[in-house]
């Protein structure tokens, strides 16, 4: 437990859980040590008798999957193929990748943050500026994914993560045309499916803000893609924040949502040297999931 709380900003906790994160992992999850050891076993050898998939296969790895699959094998071992496929076809975006490709992007782009406290049920709380703040002449959409990939592959290491799941804002405050033309059919098709198949976490809410009137043009992109569990997470307040706050606690909200702490004066810059220490860990990744590119 090398961690505490107090720790949540700019830090990937690892190592560190909660006794009552464990209690939730046994009663969402079905993690029990019983389950956990015949499942990791039955993971371990779907995964070696696939020659095509390329993944490691020690307890800590395998569990990132099993806990995304509440400790059915099969649908693990399912994901872990989803995954390879959604990697191998956009190799041009993921294979290789490491926190050098987009630190510029991360560092002056503004686009991908992260609340440096989780919610009210300890969940980490990604933002999405789709608005204004968003220039993608200076970040293409094609960065913004691969922004989106590293900070996965970053959360997974956090065992809290893992079990209590993850929730994104999506703010779209001052959207105009420019950023409409770049959340191409596209880019909307791969992170969704990104999302709902190639992705070993538990997105849990996904909250739609601030977004004004030709918003419909981009959800007319994304809604052919969304099947009907995440559509069931998916929530739209426009500028109403006490909807948001229906899901999100005010006293965790920053001021920018009408919530009780400070305006937000930090973004990815902050972020990515907690991402830059797990260094390793990401460039092992970019190898993973199919066996041959």
């Amino acid at each position: 437990m090398s961690n505490t709380n107090s720790e949540e900003a700019f830090n990937i906790r690892t190592g560190f859980v909660k006794p009552e994160t464990l209690e939730i992992a046994k009663n969402e999850l079905r993690e029990t040590p019983e389950i956990k050891e015949a499942a990791i076993k039955e993971l371990r050898e779907l995964l070696n008798a696939c020659p095509d998939l390329k993944y490691r296969d020690d307890d800590e790895f395998l569990i990132i999957f099993l806990r995304a699959c509440h400790f059915y094998p099969q649908s693990a071992f399912e994901k872990m193929k989803t995954t390879a496929s959604f990697r191998k076809e956009n190799a041009a975006l993921v294979h290789g990748l490491c926190v050098e490709h987009v630190r510029e992007q991360f560092t002056n782009g503004n686009v991908i943050n992260v609340l440096k406290n989780c919610d009210q049920l300890g969940r980490r709380v990604l933002i999405v500026n789709c608005g204004e703040l968003w220039n993608p002449s200076q970040v293409p959409a094609d960065d913004v994914f691969r922004m989106l990939y590293l900070v996965h592959i970053a959360a997974q290491l956090e065992i809290e993560t893992q079990i209590r799941g993850v929730v994104c804002i999506m703010d779209f405050e001052g959207l105009s045309m420019k950023q409409i033309k770049a959340l191409s059919p596209t880019f909307s098709k791969r992170l969704l499916t990104f999302i709902q198949d190639a992705m070993p976490l538990r997105t849990k809410e996904i909250h739609f803000v601030k977004q004004p009137f030709l918003f419909k043009m981009v959800w007319s992109l994304f809604k052919p893609f969304v099947r009907e569990k995440l559509n069931k997470r998916m929530h739209f307040h426009g500028s109403d924040m006490k909807s948001l706050q229906k899901f999100l606690s005010p006293e965790i909200l920053p001021e920018n949502y009408k919530g009780k702490l400070p305006k937000i004066d930090y973004n990815g810059k902050d972020w990515i040297q907690a991402v830059e220490k797990h260094e390793d860990y990401i460039k092992e990744w970019s190898e993973f999931g199919p066996a041959k590119w």
